[in-house]
């Protein structure tokens, strides 16, 4: 009978090893993408997490720790997603709870219709309006055609990373190698949030990584009309060689191909912006007025 029952139930336990690999995957690939919006190399990860480079390469290629699944099988036991158990933090009100579950049954398109009536209901748009963000990868030519604009508009021309040096009191290398990136993003918050109440009007030009920071993003977006500046790849890289700058890419034989990856895991979160501008192969005359164009209230 052991033998009888071992066998009928040996296609359930290959469906399960067969799902709780496909987690581990589906884990793995989310950290990588992840590390890539925010322009992480894996030894920068490494040294910011306290994670070797070894276990880190084993997590992304689908060779997570078991306690992962086995936490998995107390959330189902409970009947809650995972990511309750993972979220960090204090206890979400019922009524964010209630308002969540409300919205993830929603469909991409009812999403952005949700996102305008809230907008419209609780946001101030035309304060809104008064601060203009730029936010894209270096190279892409924000703190160049910030400064024009906010010329054109005469209003101050505000570039975050100085903020946040002042924020935090040192270099933002000095940050990083220190204390991470995670201080980084809390000082940039901090920064953003400085900036919005001292100035009505601004012209901003935001680090790359920003929209990889859920909350600051969405921070960003409720109080700046967003404009996502781009160019082709090409014109990135070779606008960052000429400033002398590499970072993340320094020492990486495959810079191109990291950039191609930032570039492809964020669209979706620049093209959140309220406008898009593309200076490639544009003089920078051309774009400002294009910009300037996109930023004038309709």
């Amino acid at each position: 009978m052991a033998r009888g029952q071992l066998q009928e139930g040996q296609p359930i336990a290959d469906a399960t090893a067969a799902e709780e690999a496909r987690l581990l995957a589906e884990l793995g690939d989310r950290v990588r993408q992840a590390r890539a919006r925010r322009g992480m190399t894996r030894r920068i990860l490494s040294h910011d997490s306290g994670v070797s480079e070894r276990y880190l390469a084993q997590l992304e290629g689908g060779q997570g720790n078991i306690s992962i699944l086995l936490l998995r099988r107390i959330a189902r036991a409970m009947g809650m997603p995972l990511a309750d158990l993972l979220r960090e933090g204090p206890e979400p009100s019922v009524e964010l709870m209630l308002l969540t579950e409300q919205l993830r049954r929603l469909s991409a398109a009812e999403l952005v219709e949700a996102q305008a009536v809230l907008a419209e209901r609780f946001g101030q748009d035309r304060e809104r309006r008064r601060r203009i963000a730029l936010i894209g990868l270096r190279g892409a030519g924000k703190s160049t055609l910030g400064r024009l604009l906010a010329a054109r508009l005469d209003v101050p021309f505000v570039e975050l990373a100085q903020k946040i040096e002042a924020e935090a009191g040192m270099s933002l290398a000095e940050i990083f190698d220190l204390y991470g990136q995670a201080a980084y993003r809390r000082h940039e918050r901090r920064a953003l949030e400085r900036v919005v109440a001292d100035h009505p009007a601004a012209v901003i030009a935001t680090g790359g990584s920003l929209p990889s920071e859920t909350g600051t993003y969405e921070y960003l977006l409720s109080n700046c009309y967003t404009v996502w500046v781009t160019a082709a790849p090409e014109e990135h890289m070779g606008r960052v060689m000429a400033q002398g700058d590499m970072r993340p890419m320094a020492g990486n034989e495959e810079a191109m191909a990291d950039l191609r990856a930032i570039l492809a895991t964020r669209a979706a979160l620049y093209g959140k912006a309220d406008a898009r501008l593309d200076t490639s192969g544009k003089p920078v005359a051309e774009a400002v007025d294009e910009l300037v164009a996109l930023t004038s209230p309709q």
